[in-house]
């Protein structure tokens, strides 16, 4: 059985995405981001990681920006919200405060149908929660998805198994959440059964 690893940074939504992954047939492990190492990490020997979201910056997410930088090229990761900030500053994007703060809105998201957005219409309808945003894709990021407002919505690696989007996948004023989610599954090794193919 494959085993995700859920890195929570303190975040009311965290157990709302563990919920939509134990649809699944996979062992979930989740730890607070400060309360585990690396070598934690290799011992789970995840096959997927997930960055929750969390009420703090980057700099506030324990191991967060660590850990995808030593497993980033070998495992699936998923970055949500928070966990998209502290992928694109590993990669040296910035954070910076959003222009209006987004919780518990709704905004179409524009995609590139690529990746965890495969087979998900665009523009799509998905809920955002988020005080700070990215201001640019770090170095040799591609951005994925812009919300109607202009804000980066996605970011993935080209050659590495690493997504991240800004909004919530596991709100129920999401759309197509569970596809998304499912694409970051077929990323790895896991086979399904999958609700969407």
């Amino acid at each position: 059985m494959e085993t995700l690893l859920v890195i929570d940074n303190y975040d009311s939504f965290t157990f709302n995405l563990v919920q939509m992954f134990m649809r699944y047939d996979l062992a979930i492990e989740v730890r607070r981001s400060d309360r585990i190492s690396l070598d934690d990490v290799a011992a789970l020997d995840p096959q997927y990681i997930l960055i929750s979201p969390g009420p703090r910056d980057p700099a506030h997410a324990g191991i967060s920006r660590e850990l995808i930088r030593a497993f980033c090229d070998r495992v699936p990761i998923l970055g949500v919200c928070l966990g998209m900030q502290c992928m694109n500053e590993v990669f040296g994007g910035a954070t910076v405060r959003a222009p209006v703060p987004r919780h518990g809105k709704t905004s179409q998201i524009i995609h590139d149908g690529a990746g965890v957005f495969k087979g998900v219409p665009s523009p799509f309808t998905a809920a955002r929660y988020h005080s700070l945003m990215v201001r640019t894709a770090g170095n040799t990021l591609v951005e994925t998805a812009r919300s109607d407002d202009g804000v980066i919505m996605g970011l993935s690696h080209p050659e590495f198994p690493l997504h991240g989007v800004q909004f919530h996948p596991e709100s129920f004023l999401t759309k197509h959440g569970r596809r998304i989610i499912e694409n970051f599954l077929k990323l790895g090794s896991f086979h399904g059964p999958f609700t969407h193919g």
